[in-house]
């Protein structure tokens, strides 16, 4: 058992995802209850100290901002929908910092993003990284180097990577029994009817982000994502998967009930979203990214799947963004996503804030 508290630092960005947040302090909380001694000890903490809108809409208070502070040991950020939106020297600055003094620094779903460009993980030494499987299209094509994994964390020596959602559960377990000792990590898993899981994991037993080897579904499914701007031919697919197309057409037609070509239409429409959700691109841009020779047909072939137009989907997350702004003043005057018209969310229907139940944190101290 440790002699002293292992000091947590919870640094939240706009749209973070608030099950993570809840199951990493929770983790936390039962674990000082359960030993009766104050083992750990935490803070939340945002860029300016003020309130921070998660992407189901509610509001989390802050306990403090990025100003520099008593040293920590680990310091995991929350990030979710808008990686790459809030990339501010200070937040890039601050990680950077707690590194240099030895903490253990790592981040969470889409945390990713702010850690690499902090030159923190996804190095040429290191170049795997974990993070949501939604995200990695876009992460590689911010750092062509990484090498995502299919797994649901990553705990180093002095980095860590999740996948964020219930894997922020299995983060914090690994980090428990680092400190605290396998059977109090067991305890806690117990108090919170979870059963351990390890770090590789998969995210999704579908789709084998970080491996050629595989089903043909899945080895077809990943060539296609591999070429998304200049789209294989049939032949070529036939080709590159040294398979005849016409057990191409029948894994495809058994898996998923539509032709190859089909399917490969609809991987490249969701890496289109994808796009159009994390990255600010232009629609021109996301276009030929995603193998459409055209805008025009890109955004008729978009609206035919997802019903609404490329450049409405991202109105719609840029009017989300917004509430990033300033956020006290948003909540002050009571304004919601649905006064800004979405009426369908990107991520989730928010509420008038000043309607919600105010969600508090509660302090190890």
């Amino acid at each position: 058992m440790p002699d002293s508290k292992a000091r947590f630092a919870f640094v939240l960005q706009p749209e973070f995802p608030l099950t993570a947040l809840i199951l990493a302090t929770d983790s936390l909380r039962i674990a000082n209850q359960n030993s009766g001694r104050d083992l750990f000890e935490w803070q939340v903490l945002s860029e300016d100290g003020a309130e921070v809108h998660a992407s189901n809409g509610m509001w989390f208070a802050a306990d403090g901002d990025l100003a520099p502070s008593r040293p920590v040991d680990v310091c995991l950020l929350f990030q979710g929908n808008l990686p790459t939106q809030n990339l501010s020297r200070r937040l890039l600055g601050y990680l950077r910092t707690v590194a240099r003094f030895g903490a253990i620094v790592g981040g969470v779903d889409t945390g990713a993003y702010a850690l690499a460009q902090a030159g923190l993980v996804a190095t040429e030494a290191a170049p795997e990284v974990v993070l949501h499987w939604e995200a990695v299209t876009t992460f590689r094509e911010w750092f062509p180097e990484a090498k995502p994994l299919n797994g649901i964390y990553m705990s180093g020596d002095k980095r860590l990577h999740c996948a964020g959602g219930v894997a922020t559960l299995d983060l914090m377990l690994d980090l428990i029994a680092r400190f605290a000792g396998e059977a109090m990590a067991s305890e806690v898993a117990n108090a919170m009817v979870h059963s351990r899981r390890t770090s590789d994991t998969r995210q999704r037993f579908d789709q084998p982000v970080d491996s050629q080897a595989g089903s043909l579904v899945s080895r077809l499914t990943k060539t296609m994502e591999q070429n998304l701007d200049f789209p294989l031919s049939l032949d070529e697919l036939a080709q590159a998967l040294d398979t005849p197309k016409r057990t191409l057409a029948r894994a495809s037609d058994t898996a998923f009930g539509i032709s190859p070509m089909r399917l490969y239409q609809r991987i490249r429409l969701q890496a289109a979203r994808n796009f159009l959700f994390y990255e600010d691109l232009s629609i021109t841009e996301i276009a030929t990214a995603c193998g459409f020779s055209a805008p025009a047909a890109f955004a008729r072939t978009f609206k035919i799947q997802f019903g609404v137009s490329p450049s409405a989907f991202r109105a719609e997350v840029r009017q989300r963004q917004r509430l990033n702004e300033h956020p006290e003043i948003h909540r002050i005057i009571g304004r919601s996503t649905r006064q800004y018209g979405m009426g369908h969310g990107v991520a989730g229907q928010a509420h008038p804030p000043q309607h919600q139940e105010h969600a508090h944190r509660r302090s190890a101290d």
